[in-house]
């Protein structure tokens, strides 16, 4: 069976920005979405944007595919390893684009949690996800040692950001960034409601918030076990994602100040990571970065609210919410790296010597490869 060709540098880097341009055509659609610029019409220049983020896409795999079939690769093997369910996504919003435009026509257009759950919707969220992950599949299969720095790395941690973007964006009615629930301006009149209404929007606030650091600390760890992740990745990672999810914030000017908070949290974690070294070697290490990141990227956010819009959670909640959020972090920290797994030094001491002579490339520490399409 013949092998795929290996994707080059060149490609990696022009899907990797072609896919974070598609990402950005959903958070421009969003924006309009959340700010009144759509009216009750699927043709769209917010649609058009989208749309022609994920065509250039699709021009580029397509494209691909063709000049390798034609240099006598078969059909299976003729685009690079990791493309091939990226072009899976990309040939879904065929059906996905004419579902959702069918589906606008038989129940109207979708508002507020409706945009976000419409299966037409979700059918495009599925073929964006596995367009945009094709860069992180790439480096996931690659058996020679991964180029190390940025100019090696970024279309790797570009893919995981726009991974990450994708799942908050479907978060975006309850997550911080684009909801701001303990915002004190937006909440000023709360106090004068009923008890219960407090404790349900403090307590979907909190879940929020939690949910929210689940899957930022899965993103947080995947990088982290990447060993050639480059210094400075997570700032990256988290300050991007912020600026993206602050543009969803429907209610007034733009949440510089929250949005600024995960830049910070960012460079937190980058630098807990150059001094504690975590990985499978120091458990210890990790574990604490695993509950010292997410309790300081709430924390920076509680307090990116203090100092601008105001906080109307009492103590007793947003402090809790804090340590919770380390709780959380902590435990999906066990799930990332178990107990009991050998240091990284001892096992790779036992592999084979042509399976140690690539031990050193870009394999996770803590987080195991599979098979990729």
């Amino acid at each position: 069976m013949m092998k795929r060709v290996e994707a080059t540098s060149r490609f990696g880097w022009i899907m990797s920005l072609l896919s974070a341009a598609f990402v950005g055509g959903l958070f421009l659609d969003g924006w309009a979405h959340t700010h009144s610029r759509v009216d009750d019409t699927f043709f769209t220049p917010w649609h058009a944007v989208l749309y022609g983020g994920w065509g250039a896409c699709l021009l580029m795999l397509v494209g691909t595919l063709l000049r390798n079939v034609a240099r006598g690769r078969s059909w299976r093997a003729a685009l690079p390893t990791g493309y091939g369910l990226s072009l899976a996504g990309a040939l879904l919003w065929f059906v996905a684009g004419p579902t959702d435009l069918l589906w606008h026509s038989l129940f109207g257009f979708e508002a507020g949690v409706e945009a976000l759950l419409s299966p037409a919707h979700l059918l495009l969220a599925l073929g964006m996800g596995l367009v945009v992950t094709g860069p992180l599949r790439a480096a996931l299969s690659r058996d020679e040692p991964a180029p190390v720095g940025w100019s090696g790395q970024l279309p790797m941690v570009l893919s995981v950001t726009s991974v990450l973007s994708v799942i908050t964006f479907f978060m975006s009615l309850g997550h911080p960034l684009s909801n701001v629930p303990a915002d004190a301006t937006r909440f000023a009149l709360v106090r004068a409601q009923a008890t219960g209404w407090i404790d349900l929007l403090q307590s979907a606030g909190v879940q929020g918030m939690l949910a929210w650091m689940a899957v930022l600390m899965a993103a947080v760890f995947f990088l982290l076990g990447r060993r050639h992740a480059p210094t400075g990745s997570m700032t990256f990672m988290l300050t991007l994602n912020g600026a993206a999810m602050g543009l969803l914030y429907p209610r007034g000017a733009y949440p510089l100040a929250p949005v600024a908070s995960l830049a910070v949290a960012g460079v937190v974690a980058d630098v807990l990571r150059a001094l504690l070294r975590p990985g499978a070697d120091r458990p210890l290490a990790w574990r604490i970065f695993s509950f010292v990141v997410p309790a300081v990227t709430a924390l920076a956010y509680f307090a990116s609210l203090a100092l601008t819009r105001g906080v109307w959670w009492s103590v007793h909640v947003w402090s809790g919410t804090v340590l919770l959020s380390g709780a959380v972090g902590w435990l999906l920290g066990y799930v990332a790296l178990p107990p009991g797994r050998p240091p990284l030094a001892a096992a790779e001491a036992k592999l084979p010597n042509a399976v140690h002579s690539s031990a050193h490339s870009d394999v996770p520490v803590a987080i195991g490869r599979g098979s990729s399409s």
